[in-house]
């Protein structure tokens, strides 16, 4: 048995959550996101409350999948999603250039990327950034292209990391 497969999501006020088509809307005071439904689980909305089930045992997969990312959904329009990140080293920065990052992380030439539409990158200071949106998979798929472009190394911890992340350090080589 599915434990979140059958968990009862509580829509907040201001949320409207509708299928049509087999596709998922739900929108809120922070915008709108979409996802289409899942093989063989349909949606039941009663009143303020949201359940999900399945219609054959072939579907016990994905049942709370489907809870969990509408779930995620709802989370997304009302409060929207932060991911932090930092980057550690000698003269290692980040610019924020409208809707273009600049990373300078000790290569011969600064790192540029893109931001993707929907979501916004503040900058903190020129070792902090936040990427802010509300969709958590963007979210969290542009702070791991980010975090690509230096990872942290484990003898002198250089490179960038989630704000909240932990590196396991090592010793290195010992002088004789």
């Amino acid at each position: 048995m599915s434990r979140i497969g059958n968990r009862i999501i509580t829509v907040p006020a201001g949320v409207t959550i509708e299928e049509k088509d087999g596709i998922v809307t739900v929108k809120g005071p922070k915008g709108t996101l979409t996802q289409p439904m899942l093989k063989d689980i349909t949606m039941k909305q009663e009143g303020e409350s949201l359940s999900f089930e399945r219609k054959n045992e072939s579907a016990k997969a994905m049942h709370g999948t489907m809870n969990a990312l509408v779930s995620s959904m709802i989370v997304g329009v009302t409060k929207g999603y932060e991911k932090g990140l930092e980057i550690v080293g000698v003269g290692y920065r980040f610019n924020v250039q409208g809707k273009k990052l600049v990373i300078n992380a000790g290569y011969s030439h600064p790192v540029e990327i893109i931001v993707p539409e929907g979501l916004t990158v503040e900058q903190v200071s020129n070792t902090e950034i936040k990427v802010l949106g509300i969709d958590k998979v963007l979210v969290g798929e542009f702070s791991a292209n980010i975090r690509k472009v230096r990872k942290p190394e484990p003898y002198k911890g250089k490179g960038i990391r989630y704000k909240d992340e932990h590196i396991r350090r090592k010793e290195g080589k010992k002088a004789a």
